[in-house]
């Protein structure tokens, strides 16, 4: 594997670059040192399809084995995107060992800019616990990147293709939960159902929520995680009765709320370490959005790498609308264009970006954009 560095990067590293060429271009990798809250982060960029991996949070000690730091590291991000472990074990075997020479030109120096602008982009996401960076390195490599001459592509689907004509075949895990995700509403039906890989975690479990919802992420969530076999979709009060054994949080500050509930990160849990328990995801705790996840069943023919909506019943109210009582206030206005507040409240409503379930919407969401676009 070739690491093709800028002179900040190299000189951090104290490496003499090589005249080194890598034939193979999914094998080269440009590479910068730039700082992200604070931290030296190195950011790599594949020269075949643009793919970025993160490092975040290296220490002296770290750049002393950043070798083996990075060759896990891309063994952790394909995992993270599915692909299955044999052609991991294929790809790392072609690499060989690193070495290292200067940058190529200024095309892949462009690239390798726009690559870090990326990084800063998502730096609110960064998990400080980890030195690599799965969530970003996907998230990043799902933006829109141009080629010139008015071409446009997206990194992951360019690894994806690259990977295939590696091995010659399918290149993705098969294993996959399908869940009923219920919206706990008194006077609505409001559900989906979806399909996510195995390898999903609950970072990605949220961000696949929201769309699926229509939800815009403006509010801090949680999962609650309940003991034993989950409940069929027609005991209603089935979860009362359940005992919750741990509560999953986005926010380092809820751990220090005083709760009955073991309290931890969700960061880099999964939902397949629990399952076939039941699940409630809480999103705003203003007006406290309750979803109920129940998995209904696990396949193993996935042929694909993200959730999918299956199916789906009715709209998610929007976003700060003032619970389940201010959303039967808010259909009531919309329904009565005589009503003295129904110009305002269609204003609002569109300034919230709310809009009708579109299971095809979301599916292309799911599947083609960055969670952030």
């Amino acid at each position: 594997m070739l690491i093709q560095g800028t002179k900040k990067l190299l000189t951090e590293l104290k490496v003499k670059p090589t005249l080194s060429v890598e034939e193979n271009t999914l094998f080269s990798w440009h590479a910068n040192l730039i700082t992200v809250n604070r931290r030296k982060t190195l950011v790599l960029m594949n020269d075949s399809n643009r793919y970025t991996i993160v490092l975040h949070g290296l220490k002296a000690t770290d750049f002393k084995k950043i070798n083996e730091l990075i060759l896990g590291a891309v063994k952790e991000t394909f995992q993270a995107e599915g692909v299955h472990d044999s052609v991991i074990e294929q790809y790392l075997i072609q690499a060989k060992d690193i070495s290292y020479s200067t940058t190529k030109n200024r095309s892949f120096i462009a690239r390798l800019n726009k690559a870090c602008e990326h990084v800063y982009f998502y730096e609110g996401d960064f998990n400080l616990q980890l030195l690599n960076q799965p969530f970003v390195n996907k998230q990043t490599s799902r933006l829109i990147v141009g080629e010139g001459n008015n071409k446009y592509t997206r990194p992951n689907e360019d690894l994806y293709s690259d990977l295939g004509n590696l091995v010659e075949g399918p290149i993705f895990q098969t294993e996959a939960f399908i869940f009923h995700v219920k919206l706990q509403l008194e006077n609505h039906q409001v559900w989906r159902r979806i399909s996510v890989p195995k390898h999903i975690t609950f970072p990605e479990l949220h961000h696949t929520l929201q769309i699926a919802f229509g939800w815009q992420d403006y509010h801090l969530h949680e999962f609650t995680i309940f003991e034993g076999k989950p409940f069929s979709l027609d005991q209603k009060q089935g979860i009362d009765k359940a005992t919750p054994i741990v509560k999953l949080v986005c926010h380092e500050e809820t751990l220090h709320y005083s709760s009955d509930i073991p309290t931890k990160m969700e960061s880099g849990e999964k939902p397949a370490d629990y399952l076939p328990a039941e699940m409630i995801y809480t999103y705003d705790f203003g007006d406290n959005w309750e979803h109920r996840i129940v998995l209904e069943k696990v396949i193993d023919d996935y042929e694909v790498n993200h959730p999918i909506c299956l199916a789906g019943e009715g709209n998610a109210p929007p976003e700060d609308v003032g619970g389940e009582l201010g959303y039967d206030e808010y259909l009531d206005i919309m329904a009565n264009p005589a009503h003295p507040e129904h110009e305002h409240m269609k204003r609002w409503s569109r300034s919230q970006l709310y809009e009708d379930f579109d299971i095809d919407r979301v599916n292309w969401r799911l599947g083609k954009r960055s969670d952030k676009v």
